[in-house]
């Protein structure tokens, strides 16, 4: 019995042991996530898309990060951060000591300054540099990084957060161009081991990482698709063990939480998707008139309920539901369908009927193809527009959209962080990211005002009359307001930590159960 009862032992030691290796092993076990954004660059200073920023923010760091759900930046390469004084016009910040570049090099606060000023130096047509319009110039001294900006910014903190603020090493990347090639030299929680374009790109646990961030978490590989069909049958066929951004509308309206094969988590997001106008002279829709007469036939109604099965919620305002400063000014100024107005407005202009023009959109971007029908068929139903629509790949159509070649375009806007700040001069600013040709002084002027109050709540007037003008001048029509959803595996947990509307894409909160 004394010898069987030690074999009953030694074999319970041996299962335990087995089920602890078997454990660790699982825990090196690769992630792999499926989406249909697009990587278009590696480099920091000539990116400006979720898919980009997705990427760098778990291989560069910033000197500030988000966590989970929060408002307020913290420190990450950096170990302290703050206003010099109460003109919210300087700003200096303490390095965090022992964070390394994939050389082996420390990171010093000359490659900070380095790595804000080649953004703005660079000024990539698609990159980061309107983000930081109010960076004035940079200092870097010992381990003291000094902020000195053109105006009052309390948002600049939030802006260092982002990928604008992605930290490269000088001796890496070129001072007054683009890096070339598939490597990234970034200090974040993970390291890029291999990159395929509009394929794969292959994430490792950063060793030497120093941050916020108290586990780097497991191996991935992100996997980009060509369209949300492709992602779908990626998913159903088990070839990936995450699937987000974006799903086929049908599929995401279907999706059951009380499915035992997978999990899914589906929150509020501040991302949006706007109809963006070429305002320039040259286009057909220069006068304000014409872009006032569209508004009155955008049902986005229909277009959440047909196109996006309900996934989606209708728009009426530049800044999303549960963002301070939040109104429906479009709503308020073009309070129902009216044809019969739009076709005054377009006589009262003298143009001719109907008004042609072309709508451009990116091919692989979730429903794209099908919204730019619906927008047609809703314009066109009307008698007073005729509309040529056109896919692009995604870089080719940023390109477009940069340059002044499209007449009106469609894109969704993913918030840098979460402020209503990044809802103003990005998109309606002039020399804002969208590129539209629009200038207003007011709008400007209340970009600026809103700019100066440390409590966000009391910026609310300015962005009030920010987004009355905007409806007004009908640079940009609103079109929806998503919801963030993420789909997993039954053993994969974290999804729903992956994005919460901060820009920050948390690859690290990705685990095995």
């Amino acid at each position: 019995m004394r010898i069987l009862a030690s074999l009953l032992v030694l074999a319970a030691v041996g299962v335990g042991g087995w089920q602890l290796w078997s454990s660790q092993q699982g825990e090196d076990r690769t992630i792999t996530v499926g989406t249909t954004d697009a990587v278009t660059s590696l480099d920091p200073a000539g990116a400006y898309d979720a898919g980009s920023w997705a990427l760098f923010s778990n291989v560069f760091q910033s000197l500030l990060t988000f966590e989970p759900g929060g408002v307020t930046p913290v420190p990450d390469a950096a170990r302290s951060c703050g206003f010099v004084g109460s003109q919210l016009r300087t700003y200096r910040c303490e390095l965090r000591e022992g964070v390394t570049f994939p050389s082996g090099r420390a990171m010093t606060a000359e490659d900070v300054k380095y790595s804000f000023d080649r953004v703005k130096r660079i000024k990539s047509d698609v990159g980061p540099s309107s983000l930081l319009d109010t960076l004035g110039s940079v200092n870097a001294s010992g381990r003291t990084v000094t902020f000195r900006l053109s105006s009052p910014d309390a948002t600049f903190p939030l802006k260092v957060a982002t990928g604008a603020g992605a930290i490269v090493d000088r001796e890496k990347y070129p001072a007054d161009a683009l890096r070339k090639g598939d490597s990234v030299d970034g200090t974040g929680p993970y390291t890029l081991t291999a990159f395929s374009k509009n394929a794969r790109a292959e994430l490792a646990p950063n060793a030497h990482y120093k941050g916020a961030l108290k586990d780097s978490g497991r191996p991935v590989e992100l996997r980009y698709y060509a369209d949300a069909d492709a992602l779908d049958t990626a998913w159903k066929a088990k070839r990936i063990d995450v699937a987000t951004r974006t799903l086929p509308p049908e599929v995401l309206a279907g999706l059951n939480t009380a499915d035992p094969g997978q999990r899914v988590s589906e929150a509020d997001s501040s991302e949006t998707r706007n109809l963006y106008f070429n305002t320039r002279a040259s286009s057909p829709l220069h006068d304000v008139r014409v872009r006032q007469a569209m508004a009155w036939l955008i049902d986005r109604d229909r277009l959440a309920a047909t196109v996006y099965k309900g996934t989606v919620d209708p728009l009426f305002s530049l800044i999303p539901t549960g963002i301070t400063g939040h109104t429906t000014s479009f709503f308020d100024t073009y309070p129902e369908l009216d044809p019969a107005k739009a076709r005054a407005l377009l006589t009262e202009a003298g143009v001719s009927l109907p008004v042609r023009f072309t709508y451009g959109y990116a091919t692989g971007r979730g429903a794209g193809a099908a919204e730019a029908a619906e927008i047609k068929r809703q314009l066109e139903s009307s008698g007073l527009f005729k509309v040529t629509v056109k896919g692009y790949e995604w870089s080719d159509f940023q390109k477009r959209w940069a340059s002044g070649k499209l007449d009106a375009y469609a894109v969704g806007w993913v918030a840098d962080f979460p402020d209503p700040d990044t809802y103003g001069g990005p998109l309606v600013g002039t020399d804002g990211t969208m590129n539209t040709g629009y200038s207003d002084k007011a709008v400007d002027r209340l970009i600026t005002a809103s700019q100066r109050f440390a409590d966000r709540s009391q910026a609310t007037r300015d962005f009030r009359s920010l987004q009355e003008t905007v409806a007004r001048d009908v640079p940009v029509i609103p079109l929806w307001q998503a919801k963030e959803y993420v789909v997993t595996s039954e053993d994969v947990g974290g999804g729903q930590y992956l994005s919460d509307g901060t820009g920050v894409f948390r690859l690290w909160r990705l685990t095995w159960i």
